[in-house]
């Protein structure tokens, strides 16, 4: 049994339903009294779309792994090739490039 036995109603025109549905859906959230009662309880629901952080976390996993190559074909033949250090350097370049856009994009977050 829900311990929640208080009722609050609200009236609302069919546009201003519309726009907190389209709210709703924007945050993937699809309990109505959940959303309302947060957004009524804190004044705000925040999702971030972490889809730029995994995909760092994807190319820094590609770098770990190349680096390990590149550190294997050093040790077995004492020499490392300019392309290998091009090739890390680059991606080094992606990281930071999507690391710049992750923290803009967190920086307007309000």
């Amino acid at each position: 049994m829900s311990s929640r036995s208080e009722m609050l109603y609200v009236r609302l025109t069919p546009e201003e339903r519309k726009q907190i549905e389209d709210k709703m859906a924007q945050l993937g959230i699809l309990n109505m009294s959940a959303y309302i009662r947060k957004m009524a309880l804190d004044g705000y629901c925040i999702w971030l779309d972490l889809s730029a952080v995994r995909e760092m976390t994807n190319q820094i996993s590609r770098i770990g792994n190349n680096l390990n190559q590149v550190a294997k074909r050093v040790n077995e033949t004492g020499s490392i090739y300019q392309d290998d250090i091009k090739d890390l350097q680059r991606e080094f370049d992606e990281i930071i490039a999507a690391e710049k856009a992750i923290l803009t994009s967190l920086a307007s977050v309000k």
